[in-house]
């Protein structure tokens, strides 16, 4: 058994939906478990709905069209005969999302933004399952919801592994071609649908291959494996051959976006190796994560994240900043959803760089005010580097004001404003 896992990009349009299919044959393997992510920018677009649903309902319709038109058209190119069964079945998945849109009761964004969002895999796996059968390519269609099963923590649920694990051993199987979705999982109590966080798709993967004692999985995606760096914002990349786990989860860790955050840890316990491939190349070696040498070739690495917050707290009365202040602020961070992704503390102060995922800067900041002096600067962008040089660190800072600096042994952390 191996996983595959296809993001947006790789089944943006009709010709993306060819190309896995090419991708298949290519690589003929069977038994196999597929995980899909939405089409395209699909989840965004899903996200409007979302937003305006809570706050213009004006344009809940319009958005609601372009989601619709993006799959019919998709469908069209696919399915000439109008009367085939995948139209069916996206118009009735299109009928759920209208009705719950009509009769939920809830105000709670996360929630709905769960049950809103998880369209875009529904959709974009019934759409693949019927056109691999269209193309004699026996498979099944799994809804992941009935395998993993998670907490209520809307928009980055927990899984409940043992469970996860009892209900993959009786729905898949494994000897014949499953189709399924990423990011999406369902709480166990009332079978609602949660998701696992952006990017989670990667994460379902790594699940399923858990669960199944998978040979291996392979990412698909638009570059040619793992790089050294975005491509969208540094112009010399270098691709990696071989990664070891810990040297990807620490890359994961500090926000390299081509691997998610908690993908490799269910991996590197049971030692299967990770593959990232190009979509467009699927012959290509592309980069393994797995046991064996830190990295090859030995470069340094970049990672960079965008818009985050860094907030500087000191005490009022100028006393030493003491377990009890860090137990307060770590606990308040906690409270707000902020993801926290660099500290650095002296005797009366302490800096923290954050994510405002959930936009709860302006209520963090009220609360911290009442028990500390607080600077904070929004917009910053966060610098980090692997296995760095001199010469590399001066490059990245040059015409940038930092922040904040933090180095160690084998990674240097810059909070710049640009």
């Amino acid at each position: 058994m191996k996983v595959f896992k296809f993001g947006g990009a790789s089944v943006k349009d009709a010709a993306g939906v060819k190309n896995l299919v090419g991708v298949l044959r290519t690589t003929n393997e069977s038994p196999l478990v597929i995980v899909v992510s939405a089409m395209g920018k699909m989840t965004n677009a899903l996200e409007e709905v979302v937003k305006d649903y809570f706050s213009n309902q004006k344009e809940l319709k319009a958005s609601l069209s372009y989601v619709y038109d993006y799959h019919q058209e998709i469908l069209e190119q696919l399915f000439p005969n109008k009367s085939h069964e995948a139209y069916k079945e996206v118009n009735l998945r299109f009928e759920e999302l209208k009705e719950f849109l009509k009769s939920n009761k809830s105000k709670y964004h996360a929630f709905v933004y769960d049950q809103v969002v998880s369209f875009g895999e529904l959709i974009s796996t019934a759409i693949i399952s019927h056109y691999l059968s269209e193309e004699n390519i026996k498979n099944t269609w799994l809804d992941i919801r009935q395998c993993i099963a998670t907490n209520d923590y809307y928009r980055s649920a927990k899984v409940d592994w043992e469970t996860t694990q009892k209900r993959i051993s009786e729905k898949v199987n494994t000897n014949e071609i499953t189709i399924t979705q990423g990011f999406l999982g369902a709480e166990q109590d009332n079978n609602f649908t949660t998701t696992l966080g952006r990017e989670g798709s990667d994460y379902t993967a790594a699940i399923l291959a858990y669960c199944l004692n998978a040979e291996s999985v392979t990412i698909w995606k638009d570059v040619p494996g793992v790089l050294n760096a975005d491509p969208r914002h540094f112009t010399d990349t270098t691709l990696l051959e071989h990664i070891s786990y810990r040297e990807a989860i620490e890359l994961a860790f500090y926000g390299a976006s081509v691997i998610h955050p908690k993908t490799l840890q269910p991996l590197q316990r049971k030692e299967i190796p990770l593959f990232v491939k190009s979509f467009m190349n699927p012959e290509n070696t592309g980069t393994c994560v797995g046991k064996g040498v830190t990295l090859s070739p030995m470069v340094s690495c970049f990672i960079l994240k965008k818009n985050q917050v860094l907030i500087s707290l000191s005490s009022l009365d100028f006393s030493f900043m003491m377990e009890e202040n860090f137990s307060e602020v770590f606990d308040l961070l906690h409270r707000f959803k902020m993801k926290v992704e660099m500290i650095q503390n002296s005797a009366i102060s302490f800096s923290v760089c954050v994510d405002n995922k959930y936009n709860n800067l302006e209520s963090l900041i009220n609360k911290l005010k009442s028990n500390f002096k607080v600077e904070y600067n929004e917009g910053v962008t966060l610098y980090t580097v692997r296995h760095s040089q001199p010469n590399e660190i001066k490059a990245l800072t040059q015409n940038k004001k930092v922040l904040l600096k933090q180095e160690s042994s084998e990674t240097v952390q810059l909070v710049v404003q640009e």
